[in-house]
């Protein structure tokens, strides 16, 4: 397995792992806004990404 495709692998389950943990700490009614926010930024981005990194590898082989 190409090592791109398993760094945008590792990409998406952490953007997956951050939006998750954002769900949770809103689902608890967290006051913590600005950890939400952080978290659920960097998990959209993580997951965006990963997603966008495999698509450029499977498209060029």
């Amino acid at each position: 397995m190409d090592i791109k495709k398993i760094f945008g692998s590792i990409l998406t389950l952490a953007g997956i792992g951050g939006l998750i943990y954002t769900a949770i700490l809103y689902g608890n009614n967290s006051e913590n806004i600005r950890a939400m926010v952080i978290y659920g930024a960097l998990g959209i981005l993580f997951f965006f990404s990963g997603i966008g990194l495999i698509r450029n590898i499977t498209q060029k082989s």
